[in-house]
This record gives C-alpha cells, structure tokens and sequence, in this order.
C-alpha cells in the first residue's frame, strides 16, 4: 500500500460495515483476527511496523488527519525506511551528550574506585574529589579525555539503541504476540551491548588511563601509542570481557527497569519529557549499584594499577610487578586481597551520581530526537 497517511494509535470502531481493524506486527486483521478482503478505509493506510502491540484504526478523512497530525503524532511507530537512521541519529546525539556532560563525575568515580590512591587522591566524597582536583591539578583536568569518548560514544550509541529497537519488537512479537515483553526488552539490552562495548571499549581504557592520579600521558594520540607499544594491540581489550560481564546484567536491569516504569508513568507511550528523566534516572540508579563489583574490577584492568599488580604478583609468589593483571577471576582476586568485600564498592555512590543523571539525559534526548525527526517525517507525508 502507497504511503498517503501516517497512521496513529487512537483506539477507535472502524468505519463503512462496522467491522474493527487491527494493525498487528505491520499486519491488518478484523475483529476476528483473520485477515479481511477487503477494507473499509476511506484513505490508504501506510504499510509500517508499529511494534508488538495491536492498535485500532478508523477512516479518516484528509481534513481530519491534518486536524490530529500535532496531538496524535505517534513517535514509537517511525514511518518504514527511515526508523533506523532516525534510531541511529537520535542515539549517536544522546550517547555524546551523555558521556560529555557526566565526564567530571566519571573522572571522580575512575579514581575513588583505585584500590590503593596515593595521598593526594584520597577524597570524601564526590564534590571533595572535584575540589581537590581543580585546586591541586588545574580546571581542566576533569574533562582530560573527553574528546575520545566523544568519538566512540556516537557511532557506538547509534549502532546501540538502533540494534535495541529492531530487537526490541522482533523479540516482543516471539515471546508475547501483541503485547510489550519485558524479557525481551531485556534481551535486546543484551545483545545491543555486545555491539556497543567492542566499539566503546578501546576508548575506555585510552579514558581511564588519563584519568588517574599522576597520569603519565600528554594526550589521547600519546596515551593510545605508548599503550600500544608497551603492552600490544590486546591491551584495548583487555577488559572486554569483564564489560560484557558487567554491563550485559546492568543494560537488561536498565532497560527493563525503565520499560517497566514507562508502563506506570507514561502508559499511552506519549512524548513525555518528564516520564523520559525520572524512568532513566531510577532505571540507571538501580543498575548501576547491582553492577558495582563488576566496575571496580573492569577500572582495575583497564588501570593496571601499579599498588594492586604488586598485591596479586606477591600473592602468586611471582617477581613484584612483573605480570600483568588479566581476566575476570583475577581482578575480582586483586581487589578481594587489596580490601576484603568493601574494595567492591569503592566508587559506589560516585557510580550512581553518574549514572542517574547520565541514563536520564541519554533517555531525555533520545527520545526528544526521535519525536522531532518523526514529527517532522509526519508532516511530510501529510503535505
């Protein structure tokens, strides 16, 4: 069917014999749910995918299309064809402005999770660790590294929430034809992340090395080489696993936390600002102190923090500093020796002070993005 109208989720009778259309998974069915020959529609209906859950549609008229086109915008259903750069865009904007305006706190949380900080790094809590960072290391220092986050956050976010959304509906409609299915707005969580964190992960590592106490690096091209000539191309990676660990269980925690509230304060999934901040922040809140013991160990391998590798080379009898920490088991060794159950948790309320700010404004401007390019997308084809 031609592209005439963008259709919308108002739940209301059909039109001509009486009978009621469903659109269902990007196909239309009568009350029966069989499909009819033939339909009472006045004006063609656009052939799109509106997701999992089954809608009802009356005809209108062209007159009455233009009327609701400002109040019945339904930007969950994204006209075909252009869903996935409208995905892409809208992430790649989101995962920037996340990761750049949080960096600070970032920086804060890299160095309270250090097992053993020196003297002139050891803080109270997040606004000490910010002051004590300017007055002693200059303005600029907790934002050292932003630019390579910068340029991994948006083709990974992008290739991120594109993945989740695609996923998110083919998945809904295999385990729970028609309705919204938490497992699988899990594990789309899940498999998007696996996408984001190969992209994002070499990143990481450049960003944590310039973050700490002392740090030996000039710049971002000077950390990436010295990085690569020392300890070879596995260094970028050397956390990748232990990041899957930590932010596969963290990203279905978060997405399912967020869908879940989205169904409580925001119901008739409408572009709510309000709704967006508050599902993020909690959704990134909860996830981020489950997935606490994860992160210290991924900050310590992405480190290699000289105090900790002198801890575990004396804990394998092997020459002080000689090896190199590697691998899940070995980290969560380090830090159980460097300070008992407590070392994982180092950071925790840093980590969460990132993250709930951080999920609300990425959620915030993801779907602020997404309503503005659909909307525009929707006048379009009203014209």
């Amino acid at each position: 069917m031609e592209a005439d109208s963008f259709v919308t989720r108002a739940p209301v009778e059909a039109s001509g014999d009486g009978r009621e259309i469903r659109w269902l998974g990007g196909r239309i069915l009568d009350a029966t749910g069989a499909f009819p020959r033939s339909l009472p529609f006045t004006t063609p209906l656009m052939e799109q995918d509106f997701g999992p859950a089954a809608v009802v549609h009356r005809a209108t008229t062209p007159m009455e299309s233009s009327a609701s086109a400002d109040t019945e915008i339904d930007y969950e259903g994204l006209p075909q064809g252009v869903a996935t750069s409208t995905h892409m865009l809208a992430g790649s904007v989101a995962g920037i402005m996340e990761h750049c305006v949080m960096y600070p706190i970032d920086c804060v949380k890299t160095r309270m999770q250090s097992l053993h900080p020196e003297p002139g790094a050891r803080y109270r809590n997040v606004m000490d660790a910010l002051r004590q960072i300017v007055r002693t290391e200059g303005v600029w220092r907790p934002i050292r590294g932003v630019n390579v986050l910068a340029v991994g956050a948006g083709p990974a976010h992008a290739l991120y929430f594109a993945c989740y959304e695609k996923l998110k509906f083919s998945l809904s409609d295999a385990i729970h034809p028609g309705a919204n299915s938490h497992l699988a707005n899990g594990l789309a969580g899940c498999m998007a992340t696996v996408i984001h964190d190969a992209i994002m992960n070499p990143a990481e590592v450049v960003k944590q090395r310039m973050q700490m106490f002392n740090s030996p690096y000039r710049g971002v091209v000077h950390c990436a080489s010295s990085l690569l000539r020392r300890e070879g191309a596995g260094a970028f990676y050397r956390s990748y696993s232990t990041q899957l660990t930590m932010n596969v269980p963290f990203q279905a925690l978060h997405f399912m936390t967020y869908e879940s509230l989205q169904e409580t304060l925001n119901p008739h999934r409408h572009y709510n600002p309000t709704s967006h901040m508050v599902s993020g922040a909690l959704a990134g809140a909860i996830a981020a102190a489950a997935t606490t013991p994860l992160d210290v160990c991924k900050t310590l391998l992405n480190t290699q923090e000289a105090q900790a590798v002198m801890v575990q080379a004396e804990g394998t009898g092997a020459a002080v500093g000689a090896r190199q920490i590697s691998g899940l088991g070995e980290a969560f060794r380090t830090v159980y020796r460097s300070g008992g159950p407590a070392a994982f948790f180092k950071g925790v309320q840093a980590r969460v002070i990132y993250q709930m700010p951080s999920t609300a404004i990425s959620w915030s401007v993801y779907e602020f993005f997404k309503y503005i390019i659909t909307k525009r997308q929707h006048e379009r084809l009203l014209k």
